[in-house]
């Protein structure tokens, strides 16, 4: 195998000791730092992503991956800066108010940053105006979570909030949630409805266009 193909193997199987070793000895051996990005850690969260699709991983595999993307993202987003590697956007991720849920948010977020993402992770318990902060601070995407039918209505009032402030055609919002339906996002006005993090991904690339 290639250097390339074992970093992607390593992340796939969550050893990120050896993400680490794999993207040093890249970086050593002059392997562009975006080809360590897209060959490896992207491709791998795709293929987990796959995996997870299929039914071969469940989230505590994707978990594992995600732990060893982010060992190596951590060792390339420095230099990713410096080559000036294009990333695919960026993204605030966030639970909303009353709301304390975050496991199912946590992991969105490290597939959003394998996927190319620039992630702002705004915690639980959001109030309506952290995401519209966001937004102002240059979000492209907000992703909005909701684990309980008492709190999913805080979600048409973010995007009325975006609105209200002439900030609604600046980012996509998508949501996701135990509660939540592809018929409740499109009755709120979101862009996007994803019902797990594999897809999340997938969905956030598609309303950025680098699918």
């Amino acid at each position: 195998m290639t250097l390339l193909e074992d970093l992607r193997r390593s992340v796939v199987e969550g050893r990120a000791a050896d993400v680490e070793r794999f993207i040093q000895e890249g970086l050593a051996q002059s392997v562009p730092v975006g080809a360590l990005l897209s060959d490896g850690l992207i491709a791998a969260m795709s293929e987990v992503g796959c995996e997870f699709d299929r039914g071969e991983f469940y989230v505590p595999e994707m978990l594992v991956s995600a732990r060893a993307m982010k060992a190596g993202l951590a060792r390339l987003r420095p230099l990713l800066v410096d080559a000036r590697v294009r990333q695919a956007g960026t993204v605030a991720v966030g639970t909303v108010q009353g709301d304390l849920h975050d496991i199912g948010k946590n992991l969105v977020a490290m597939m959003l940053e394998g996927a190319g993402f620039v992630v702002t992770d705004l915690g639980a318990d959001v109030p309506v105006e952290g995401f519209v902060e966001a937004v102002r601070n240059g979000a492209d995407i907000i992703g909005i979570s909701a684990l309980l039918t008492t709190t999913m209505t805080q979600i048409p009032r973010i995007i009325d909030a975006l609105r209200v402030a002439g900030l609604r055609d600046r980012a996509k919002v998508i949501i996701g949630g135990a509660p939540l339906t592809e018929a409740f996002a499109e009755r709120v006005g979101a862009d996007g409805y994803a019902p797990d993090a594999s897809r999340a991904m997938r969905l956030a690339r598609e309303l950025v266009g680098v699918a």
